[in-house]
C-alpha cells in the first residue's frame, strides 16, 4: 500500500507545479506555460533516476511497446496540461483541478476494458460517488446561459489525463516489471525529453513568443519544472504498483489541497455546495482506495 502515500505526496506537488504554471499564463500561454513543465523538468528527472540506479542497479529493456506507449502517454499528458490550465484561467484554481478529476472514471473504465484491471463493487462504488461529486461541483448556479468551457476543457483534459495514466503504466511494465520504481523514473525521464523536443520545436515554428516568454521566466519555470518532476515521479511510481483507477481516486486528494492553494494564492472562494460536493468525492475516493 505504498502507493497511496506516494501519491498523496504526488498530488500535493502537482497542484503546487499547477500554481506555478497558471502565473505563467498570462505572458507565455497555454502552450508556453505547458512547455515549462517538462522542459524545466527535466535535469529533475533525470537527476531522480541517477539516484534511483545509484539505490538499486537495474538493466531495463527498451522495446518498440516502451516507446509507444510513452509517446501515446506524453502526446495526451501535453493536451491534458493545455485544457486543464485554459479551464483553471476561465473558472479557478480549484475548480480547474475539481474538474481535472473527471480522469478518475475514465481511467477505472479505460484500465478495466483495455488492461483487465480488477476493481471490487465497493470500489466501483466509490467511483459513482466521486463522479457525482464531480458533476455538482461543474453544474453552474443561477439561471441564464452558461459558459460551459471551462468544464468542457476541465473534462477533456481529465479524460487525456487517464489515457496518459493506462499508457505510462503500460510504458513502466513494458521496461521492466521487476523493478517498477526504477522503471517508472526512467520513463519519467524519457517521456519528458520526448515532450520538450516536440512541444520546443513546434512553438520555435508556430509561437516564438510564447517560448521566449517562458524562457524569460525562468525562475518561477524552474520552480514549475522541480514541482513537475516530483509529481511525475510520484505518479508513475505508484502507477507502476497499482491500475490507474485506484491510483486516480486517491489523487482526488488534489481537490482540497488545491481549494486551499487557490483561496491563499489567488483570493479564490468556494461556496456551500462546492464544498458538499467536494465531501461527497471524498467519501467516493475513500471507498476507492479501501475497496
Amino acid at each position: 500500500m505504498i502507493w497511496i502515500p506516494i501519491t498523496v505526496l504526488a498530488a500535493a506537488f502537482q497542484v503546487a507545479r499547477n500554481a506555478a504554471q497558471r502565473s505563467l499564463l498570462t505572458g507565455a500561454g497555454p502552450w508556453g506555460a505547458t512547455l515549462v513543465r517538462f522542459l524545466f523538468g527535466l535535469p529533475f528527472s533525470l537527476a531522480f533516476v541517477a539516484i534511483a540506479l545509484m539505490v538499486t542497479p537495474v538493466s531495463p529493456h527498451p522495446s518498440w511497446a516502451f516507446l509507444g506507449w510513452s509517446a501515446l502517454g506524453g502526446g495526451m499528458q501535453i493536451g491534458a496540461t493545455a485544457a486543464l490550465l485554459v479551464s483553471m484561467h476561465r473558472s479557478s484554481f480549484a475548480l480547474g483541478a475539481a474538474f481535472q478529476q473527471s480522469g478518475l472514471p475514465f481511467a477505472a473504465i479505460l484500465g478495466f476494458l483495455l488492461f483487465g484491471d480488477h476493481l471490487s463493487g465497493p470500489a466501483w462504488g466509490g467511483l459513482a460517488l466521486a463522479t457525482g461529486g464531480l458533476i455538482a461541483l461543474s453544474w453552474p448556479r443561477g439561471e441564464g446561459k452558461h459558459d460551459w468551457t471551462a468544464a468542457g476543457l476541465g473534462t477533456l483534459s481529465g479524460f487525456c489525463f487517464a489515457v496518459s495514466a493506462n499508457a505510462f503504466r503500460q510504458a513502466s511494465l513494458a521496461l521492466d516489471s521487476a523493478n517498477p520504481i526504477p522503471a517508472a523514473l526512467i520513463t519519467v525521464a524519457v517521456v519528458q525529453a520526448l515532450q520538450s523536443i516536440a512541444l520546443t520545436t513546434w512553438l520555435i515554428f508556430r509561437d516564438r513568443a510564447s517560448l521566449g516568454a517562458a524562457l524569460r521566466s525562468w525562475r518561477v519555470s524552474l520552480g514549475a519544472g522541480f514541482f513537475g518532476a516530483a509529481a511525475s515521479a510520484g505518479w508513475f511510481v505508484a502507477l507502476a504498483l497499482a491500475p490507474a483507477g485506484p491510483v486516480r481516486a486517491v489523487g482526488v486528494v488534489e481537490m482540497p489541497i488545491a481549494a486551499l492553494a487557490g483561496r491563499r494564492l489567488f483570493a479564490e472562494r468556494l461556496g456551500l455546495r462546492q464544498w458538499i460536493a467536494g465531501a461527497v468525492t471524498a467519501v467516493g475516493v475513500i471507498l476507492t482506495a479501501l475497496g
